[in-house]
């Protein structure tokens, strides 16, 4: 019977669904029509459709499926690009005030002096008081070789500074510049997929020179993916011609996946891949497809467990839906994508349950390891970053390295010799600044926590002395998690050899 009147069933499914989605329609217009014609204020279809009515059918559906309004929708295509026209500094709101974070390295910004701590009074003559970030960031773009008169106070100079920098093209990398952390070994931060990463990648691995790596650390902390096809072609150029990077599947899109064409060629060094709790989507596919294979040793926290895929679907008004249309699977077969059924939005963002895993869903790698599903890329090493303590705590939410250090340098130039690291003169003044300002600890407090004082202070002097990616760098030479990978290096290469020593085996098995 299934056979003869299951067509027959089908259309009036198909029609019973239509008719409830025409009448929910109709609900939905008299409703907004009530609320037009009643409400208490006079309402703006910017607020009750696409502010709430859209958003809130998406949000019915999955955490990741979004409606994009134009402003939003052309900031993620920017994001996508990977650049725009600006001066180049990220900024933020601090005490009611527009503050520099940093000058983005050789940006026009950076060319005219721009400090962190500066703060922006004024953009062409208009005010930054009680502006937002997003208003006076769209203040500083503009087209390329057109001005921006910028006034800035800063702390030692008593006249405010009136620069007028020229805009031009800004490179928004998503790949910071690669270097030796070690003879021999490459550091390599991926921090998102945008249309350029692979090309940023091979560009690392063509000015250091592939042939001289005799070890890769991959690390993708904090990086919250981005385009499918560049974390394809990221995990790719690690993986055998021919290997599986993943696949993906939904209700209206038959399932595709997604192979290595070109392979690795002479190039078998190993790689430890660094992850934590932030890392998600496309940086779980490529820590996942390494892992898969038995390419890399992965180190670090389970990873988000980001599993689904968004098609951006481009809409009238300059506005975009991104919507799932299908989940994504390791080349082992696992899903990676967390269970979101039962609990609220909140809940499955701001997680606490980082160990579980899907006992169902248990694959095995090239070697046969066993690896699971359901709950991110857990790491085949475990290293969780050792919490701040109260008196480091006390410090950051002060921003206290932030906010001495252009005290420091006021209205002296901003240099100090290579190698600079903070003597007991400056250490006595950082410590005077946080009696002033009322900062909460004792002397065995400071002397107890010396070591991490002198290392932020460090940082955060480079950003103004230098550039942000040389603090960056000396953050990374410092980085507990970071030494533990080079000594786990020798383990990815371990693990390696058996994949391929398995492999052999298994092809020289009669019947294969």
């Amino acid at each position: 019977m299934g056979g003869v009147f299951g067509p027959e069933l089908d259309q009036v499914s198909a029609a019973t669904t239509e008719d409830d989605i025409k009448a929910g329609l109709r609900v939905f217009s008299k409703v907004y029509e009530v609320v037009e014609d009643n409400f208490a204020e006079k309402i703006s279809a910017d607020r009750t459709i696409y502010q709430g009515a859209i958003p809130g059918m998406l949000r019915t559906l999955d955490p990741h499926s979004n409606f994009y309004d134009p402003k939003m929708y052309a900031q993620m295509r920017e994001d996508q690009r990977g650049r725009y026209f600006g001066v180049g500094m990220t900024i933020s709101a601090r005490d009611g005030r527009i503050i520099v974070l940093a000058p983005f390295p050789a940006s026009p910004a950076y060319k005219a002096g721009i400090r962190p701590g500066d703060i922006i009074a004024e953009v062409n003559d208009k005010k930054t008081d009680n502006l937002t970030t997003a208003d006076v960031a769209d203040l500083l773009r503009g087209p390329r070789g057109t001005q921006a008169q910028i006034k800035i106070q800063r702390a030692g100079v008593d006249k405010p500074l009136v620069l007028n920098v020229t805009r031009d093209e800004i490179p928004r990398k998503s790949v910071k510049d690669a270097f030796w952390v070690k003879p021999g070994i490459m550091y390599l931060d991926v921090e998102s997929f945008n249309e350029n990463t692979s090309a940023e990648v091979n560009e690392n691995f063509k000015r250091l020179g592939e042939k001289n790596v005799k070890g890769l650390i991959l690390d993708l902390r904090a990086n919250p993916g981005g385009l499918l096809n560049e974390g394809v072609a990221v995990a790719g150029r690690f993986l055998q011609k021919g290997q599986l990077v993943v696949s993906h599947r939904g209700r209206a899109n038959p399932e595709r996946s997604y192979t290595e064409r070109r392979g690795t060629g002479p190039f078998d060094y190993p790689i430890v891949v660094v992850v934590n709790k932030y890392s998600a989507s496309a940086a779980e596919i490529v820590a996942g497809a390494l892992q898969d294979h038995d390419r890399a040793w992965v180190l670090g926290e389970d990873t988000f467990g980001k599993g689904l895929v968004q098609t951006v679907y481009p809409l009238s008004e300059n506005s975009g839906l991104a919507l799932t249309t299908a989940k994504y699977y390791t080349p082992s077969g696992r899903l990676i994508q967390r269970d979101y059924s039962n609990i609220s939005f909140f809940d499955y963002y701001y997680r606490k349950d980082t160990e579980l895993k899907n006992p169902k869903d248990v694959k095995m790698t090239d070697s046969g390891r066993a690896v699971y599903g359901g709950n991110g890329i857990a790491p085949d090493e475990k290293f969780v970053p050792t919490p701040y303590n109260k008196f480091q705590i006390e410090l950051l939410r002060r921003a206290a390295f932030f906010s001495f250090t252009p005290l420091y340098f006021g209205n002296k130039e901003a240099k100090l010799p290579k190698g600079w690291s903070p003597d007991a003169k400056v250490l006595d003044e950082f410590k005077a600044y946080l009696k002033k300002a009322n900062a909460t600890f004792s002397e065995e407090d400071f002397k107890a926590n010396i070591e991490w004082v002198k290392t932020t202070l460090q940082t955060e002097f480079f950003k103004t002395a230098f550039d942000i990616d040389e603090a960056s760098r000396y953050e990374v030479e410092v980085d507990p998690e970071i030494l533990k990978a080079i000594d786990a290096l020798p383990k990815a290469r371990e693990l390696g050899d058996k994949a391929k020593k398995m492999i052999v085996q298994r092809m020289a098995e009669p019947g294969k």
